[in-house]
């Protein structure tokens, strides 16, 4: 099997509800979806939410990254040959992640459609059931406390409350959802780089004094400040969680390194897909650091990739795939399905996707 063409194309899915963070306010999911073909007929669906803020990736850049030079790289080769289409797709140009990781899940499809198996056994199969959180944008007190209840009574029992704005106004945030979900549900918190390193540090300490019991604190400060996080790290009980700052596996060795944080959130647009975000996984194993795999605001063809790595590594221990939750229309046919605050991995090969209902066909 071989691969022959790659058509690029895109969604447009409006969301349930306005989604805010430290960093962006966002009504639509746009995702570039790619078709990578092969010599037989057979599709790999891989996918690039353009995250500018983030990644640096916007839908233009995406587009033109696979277009012009990360595609004709891998045209012609043998899709059995992984090692050698991801070392082109990772040495095709600097940067352009999200571009990267399109490809690089689309070219993990097609394997596991070639060899009859489902993507998550291809990553060790360690489980096929994963749970995920659910994000509650950053709002109002009042309003945050709605939606969490809202998520509560959905049958979620982990919420990640953004936060990040306003450190005296968050604690007001957090204290009021922890007293309107009560104590059996697990609380993490996203600052999204909202706060300076020793404002960070007042603030977790208050929110530790006041016994709010949170799980984790995800990226308190600046994605570049790697001595901030560190600084915030050691010096409060509560877990940090490195996010921005985890980008691939070359941030991933400088912050373990470091001792610069408690855990790692892996993400496949950050890391360029699949490949890169496995190595981040092994040397996170390595030095027993957990990790969560989390996603940008994306169709189901991404959340299944994510989801088939998370599922297939136990050191992937928690899970913030609920982007296509987010979404107020689903048109990807196959690949994971929801049950309440579960994933449930595909038996079908690959990424077990046949369909992306809507898809609009892009041409240079």
């Amino acid at each position: 099997m071989k691969i022959a063409d790659i058509k690029i194309g895109k969604v447009c899915i409006p969301l349930k509800k306005t989604f805010k963070t430290a960093l962006r306010q966002v009504d639509f999911a746009e995702d570039i979806i790619i078709k990578v073909i092969a010599d037989n007929g057979e599709i790999g669906f891989g996918n690039a939410p353009p995250t500018a803020v983030i990644t640096g990736d916007s839908q233009d850049s995406i587009i033109a990254a696979i277009r012009d030079t990360i595609g004709p790289r891998v045209i012609g080769m043998e899709v059995d040959n992984l090692e050698q289409i991801m070392t082109a797709i990772d040495t095709s140009m600097l940067h352009n992640s999200s571009a990267k990781a399109a490809m690089d899940i689309a070219v993990y499809d097609l394997f596991g459609k070639l060899h009859d198996m489902p993507l998550y056994k291809l990553f060790g199969g360690y489980r096929n059931v994963i749970t995920t959180d659910l994000t509650i944008s950053v709002n109002a007190p009042e309003e945050m406390v709605r939606d969490a209840l809202e998520a509560v009574a959905a049958g979620y029992t982990e919420l990640k409350l953004k936060v990040g704005t306003d450190a005296a106004l968050d604690i007001k945030r957090v204290q009021a959802i922890r007293e309107a979900v009560g104590s059996d549900i697990k609380l993490r918190l996203d600052a999204n780089q909202g706060w300076a390193p020793k404002e960070a540090v007042r603030a977790i300490r208050k929110f530790e004094a006041l016994g709010l019991d949170i799980e984790l604190i995800e990226q308190p400060v600046k994605a570049h400040d790697f001595n901030g996080l560190k600084y915030v790290t050691d010096r409060v009980a509560t877990d940090i969680m490195a996010d921005e700052s985890a980008f691939g596996p070359y941030e991933v060795f400088q912050l373990l390194a470091m001792g610069a944080c408690d855990l790692l959130n892996i993400k496949l647009m950050k890391a360029g897909g699949l490949h890169q975000a496995v190595k981040i996984a092994g040397m996170a194993e390595t030095l027993n650091v957990p990790c969560m795999m989390g996603c940008m605001l994306e169709s189901k063809v991404g959340i299944s990739a994510a989801a088939s790595l998370a599922a297939g590594k136990k050191i992937i221990s928690r899970a913030d795939l609920d982007a296509a939750v987010l979404l107020a229309e689903d048109p990807v046919v196959g690949g994971v399905s929801f049950a309440k605050n579960q994933l449930i991995l595909p038996e079908a090969p690959g990424l077990g996707i046949t369909d992306v209902l809507g898809w609009q066909e892009i041409r240079s």
